[in-house]
């Protein structure tokens, strides 16, 4: 598939100026700028993240009420139940809340909802369960900031409720006890973009200080919230970045005893980054709660015993392959009923319904047919009797909005512009498939249609040295916002060396005007081979490092090539 490249832009006045007092090639003083770094502190602050440079916990709004419930909780001995979505952000907002609370209160239990039953957010079977189990104070954790009736229903059965949330409010706030959410309108906490699980380390810091506990029990959660934010797909600046930073070291170095058996199925290798947790151990946690009861990841990042923690990983591992096999024969029958469509190529979305497929991987399988077609797509299954389904676009086309134009057909959706979930009666699929594809040819632009690659800087080969990386790898961890820089490279030469790989892979080899050779890969791109051999060409990619037979080697990963 065709795909455009877009430089991105830097302010030459910033670039300059930390060229001068930075005294580092050019290409990173361009990073930094993109990064919205422009001093020498900021960037001092960047490449040295410090645990000290964490926000005062109690700058977010309702802090003080949160920690004074909680702590009148514990004093009181009440139970307490933890509530976490059913996602990777939601359960281990869960788990870090119960084992660092566990040390202190032991009256605990916590509750996940059935993604299929009860749907996602705090459910009324939440609640009555809090009821019949005598529990006085909830802690709602990566959800709840919409949840004004149930929240109001709890307080009439004598239950409390902590929000600890990072979604968008809409209107007025449950009636909670507190209402942790640095998205709220009057809240002044100076960082905005926190995950669920961020929110809730946010409230055991600030129980830790109001209490005067000793701060590194506080540094052992931060394996579970490294993995909310990379899974969580938050960015990867301010204080995310500082979490992460420090998180990774403390999963790399983890006693859970969950953490090390899951490590060890995924097969990753030590030192894990963030790619491992969002290949590797995210869609594990997740699956749980795609299959069957996310209280299994829950119960696996809390395990103690190494017996029982193999055996959760295994149960979430076996989840995990058949979540992929689902995932594959809704993609493979996907890409059959388009390829079967004398119309595909007119269509500028794509809307497929199929009542077998499972309803947990309709999202992950939408998101697989837009890398493969480029195209806002809707993914239907049947569930209860109705159509219900994921919608996933392409980079600058708002779906949310094109399926509110559609409103009309449906029973209920939400989501935001790049991803939503949908339901609608059945016999209304056709004319929502007509409707939708009418809204999204009036709104859609051409050139949204078409891939985009954006390139950070463009870069000669005999610039990439040992000195080189060990700068560009302190700019990591990556994330939204602080993306691995993608490099453009032009004339760059085929040595003879280039060859085809099983899978349609393609290792180049190449140099450009007299640098060394490098090696790299483009997965999928095959296609590319004829047209490079022995030939110039002009490629992006990203630099990584290798390590075989105890050396490091630096190599490219290739992520498009225009001959």
């Amino acid at each position: 598939m065709k795909k455009r490249w877009n430089l991105l832009s830097s302010d030459l006045t910033i670039t300059q100026h930390l060229q001068d007092v930075l005294k580092v090639h050019p290409v990173f003083c361009q990073l930094l700028s993109q990064r919205g770094i422009s001093t020498f502190e900021e960037a001092r602050l960047f490449f040295r993240p410090s645990l000290e440079q964490l926000h005062n916990p109690f700058l977010m709004h309702d802090m003080d009420k949160a920690v004074n419930r909680l702590t009148d909780a514990i004093h009181k001995k009440e139970k307490v139940l933890l509530y976490g979505d059913y996602d990777v952000d939601g359960t281990t907002s869960v788990a870090l809340m119960y084992s660092f609370l566990i040390k202190y209160h032991n009256n605990l239990d916590y509750y996940i909802p059935d993604r299929y039953k009860e749907g996602y957010g705090v459910s009324l079977d939440g609640i009555d369960y809090a009821k019949q189990n005598g529990i006085t104070l909830i802690i709602a954790m990566d959800c709840g900031i919409k949840a004004n009736d149930k929240v109001k229903y709890a307080k009439n059965l004598g239950i409390d409720f902590i929000i600890c949330d990072h979604h968008l409010p809409e209107g007025k706030l449950p009636p909670a006890v507190a209402v942790l959410d640095p998205k709220r309108n009057d809240c002044q906490y100076p960082y905005k973009e926190l995950s669920g699980c961020g929110v809730s380390f946010k409230l055991a810091q600030g129980f830790v200080e109001q209490n005067g506990l000793d701060t590194s029990e506080l540094y052992e959660l931060l394996d579970l919230v490294v993995i909310s934010i990379a899974c969580d797909i938050v960015p990867m600046l301010g204080e995310n970045r500082i979490l992460a930073f420090f998180g990774l070291q403390q999963l790399n170095n983890s006693k859970r005893a969950g953490l090390i058996s899951l490590v060890e199925v995924s097969q990753r290798q030590y030192p894990l980054n963030v790619n491992d947790i969002v290949f590797g151990l995210g869609p594990m946690i997740n699956a749980a709660g795609r299959l069957a009861d996310a209280k299994q990841s829950v119960k696996l990042l809390l395990s103690k015993n190494e017996t029982v923690a193999k055996e959760n990983a295994k149960v979430l591992y076996q989840r995990n392959q058949l979540r992929k096999e689902f995932d594959k024969q809704i993609v493979q029958e996907a890409k059959i009923i388009l390829e079967d469509d004398p119309n595909i190529d007119n269509l500028k979305s794509i809307v497929l319904f199929q009542p077998h497929w499972h309803k947990g991987i309709v999202g992950i399988a939408a998101a697989r047919i837009v890398e493969s077609h480029h195209r806002p797509t809707i993914i239907l299954t049947e569930s209860n009797g109705l159509a219900v389904g994921s919608a996933r676009s392409v980079r600058g086309f708002n779906i949310h909005n094109a399926i509110k134009k559609c409103e009309n057909l449906l029973t209920n959706f939400g989501g935001h512009a790049h991803a939503a979930g949908l339901s609608l009666p059945i016999e209304r699929v056709d004319l929502f498939r007509e409707k939708f594809e009418e809204e999204v040819r009036n709104n859609i632009n051409n050139e949204d249609l078409v891939p985009e690659i954006n390139i950070t800087a463009p870069l000669e080969l005999k610039n990439i040295t040992p000195g080189f990386w060990n700068i560009l790898s302190q700019f990591a961890p990556f994330g939204p916002k602080n993306r691995n820089p993608i490099f453009a490279s032009k004339n760059v030469l085929d040595t003879g060396y280039s060859r085809l790989l099983k899978g349609n892979h393609l290792k180049v080899n190449i140099k450009q005007n007299g640098s060394s050779v490098f090696n790299g890969v483009a997965f999928g791109q095959g296609d590319f081979f004829p047209k490079i051999q022995n030939k110039q060409f002009h490629i992006c990619y990203t630099i990584n490092e290798d390590s075989w037979g105890g050396k490091k080697k630096l190599f490219l990963n290739v992520k498009d090539i225009k001959a």
